[in-house]
């Protein structure tokens, strides 16, 4: 579904991605994990178009993107949940969600699944985006993002800030949306037992650079978790 190339990034001086190289799967959930600062936000910044790369192909579908707009990015089918949510703390919960809707057809309504996966969603449409929970404004990000229908998912650590009831409402959503194979998933994380729990197969990532990958199955007896560890 996603082919990365030896792909470069930089910021000033410094080389950031340093020849990144993987493939994400189909209807398979690939886990990104890595300490703070080894480069995985810049990685998907860099993926959906909103910085752009220094050298080295991006392919999605057999269609080269690398240097396609981040609109076009998502109107092929590349959702992105960003870290820090960044919903629209002044529009209602429902005008976030009709948000996601924005590369389909006129007339398309939110798919009724997302408020089968986070019910206080259905429970909240005209309560503000800046009024829910940090763990509420998770949920609606991830529904804003599934409302397009896409192909492929990005989430950049969906569990960061969140309270533990509501990372296994998430985790249950993600595995639910995996076993489905209708999208591929790619998964950024620090939280290795929920990343464990969902991979089909894991990237390790270390100064910009691909440390180890794997199956997910394969996470523990790889070492994954040492890896991990500051």
């Amino acid at each position: 579904m996603l082919k990365v190339e030896k792909l470069n990034q930089y910021y000033g001086g410094s080389h950031i991605l340093r020849d990144l190289s993987f493939e994400i799967p189909a209807g398979k959930v690939t886990a990104l994990l890595g300490r703070n600062g080894v480069g995985k936000t810049t990685l998907l910044r860099t993926l959906m178009g909103l910085i752009p790369a220094k050298n080295g192909e991006i392919i999605f579908d057999d269609r080269k993107i690398t240097h396609v707009k981040p609109y076009e990015r998502a109107r092929a089918g590349i959702g992105y949940v960003p870290q820090g949510r960044e919903i629209f703390p002044r529009l209602t919960v429902a005008e976030n969600l009709e948000m996601g809707l924005a590369t389909r057809p006129r007339g398309a309504r939110v798919p009724e699944r997302i408020f089968g996966m986070f019910p206080v969603l259905g429970q909240m449409l005209g309560r503000r985006g800046g009024d829910l929970s940090g763990g509420q404004q998770q949920q609606l990000a991830i529904g804003r993002a599934l409302a397009m229908g896409p192909r492929l998912l990005i989430l950049d650590e969906p569990t960061e800030g969140i309270q533990p009831s509501i990372i296994k409402d998430i985790e249950r959503a993600i595995g639910a949306l995996a076993a489905t194979g209708e999208m591929a998933i790619l998964l950024v994380e620090q939280y290795y037992d929920f990343a464990r729990s969902l991979a089909d197969q894991y990237i390790v990532m270390e100064r910009g650079e691909i440390l180890k990958k794997g199956a997910g199955a394969d996470m523990e007896r790889d070492g994954v978790k040492a890896l991990l560890a500051v």
